[in-house]
């Protein structure tokens, strides 16, 4: 998830520019959120430090650079997830029939505008993306535990598990950053909560994220990245 002093809101039409500090604009987490007094608190936490860079995720899926432009519609996006998922449904298959005896099987998500529809409308319960919910409840089918890695703060965790549950996503685990995780590369951080996950016993058989700090630093089988159009989502 990607922070700018510059954002743009996307709905299911044509998008509207909002600027931080212009009349009536919103912080990143008021965006998301859009709704709770919570929210708001988490935005002033989440206005410190900016995140760094991370090293692009290798053999992660993508969508066609094509796809990457000023401005994407709701059924753009919709489409690119769903040709992301595509590659991953099939793979996923076979590993979970492959399972060796008494293998624990997880998959790792990042949150906002990968298991939940975070830029596209200002709504809680905040929807699913379709095409990861397929994905992710066919995999819950199967055994495999679902593990939330986000940058969202901890102040936000209880009505975030909801919304996760809320949209039909089996939480086996969900991690959000404490105080001093603000202050720490989200990359670093997302790859140590795998580390974690590891810890207790999980082979990690996918990771999906739509940003290349939800990805990098391994701890994964396979990665499969999401769109964000060069940063335009969170």
């Amino acid at each position: 998830m990607r922070m700018s002093w510059h954002r743009t809101a996307y709905v299911r039409g044509p998008p509207i520019p909002m600027t931080r500090g212009s009349a009536g604009s919103w912080t990143p987490w008021t965006r998301r959120i859009g709704l709770t007094a919570a929210a708001a608190v988490a935005a002033v936490a989440l206005a410190g430090p900016g995140t760094a860079q991370a090293a692009t995720a290798t053999g992660s899926a993508s969508v066609s650079a094509a796809a990457a432009k000023a401005a994407v519609d709701h059924a753009t996006w919709q489409r690119d997830c769903q040709a992301v998922m595509d590659q991953a449904l099939p793979y996923l298959k076979q590993r979970i029939a492959a399972a060796s005896k008494g293998e624990k099987q997880a998959i790792v998500f990042d949150i906002d505008n990968t298991t939940l529809e975070s830029d596209f409308g200002f709504s809680y319960p905040s929807p699913a993306n379709a095409p990861v919910l397929k994905v992710a409840q066919y995999a819950q089918e199967h055994g495999v535990a679902l593990f939330f890695v986000t940058a969202r703060p901890d102040i936000i965790k209880p009505v975030t598990q909801y919304n996760l549950t809320h949209v039909g996503y089996d939480v086996a685990g969900l991690y959000t950053r404490g105080l001093f995780d603000l202050f720490k590369n989200v990359a670093d951080y997302k790859t140590a909560q795998r580390v974690a996950i590891e810890a207790k016993g999980y082979t990690i058989i996918a990771n999906i994220g739509n940003s290349t700090t939800d990805l990098s630093g391994g701890h994964a089988e396979k990665t499969y990245k999401l769109p964000d159009y060069d940063g335009q989502l969170s």
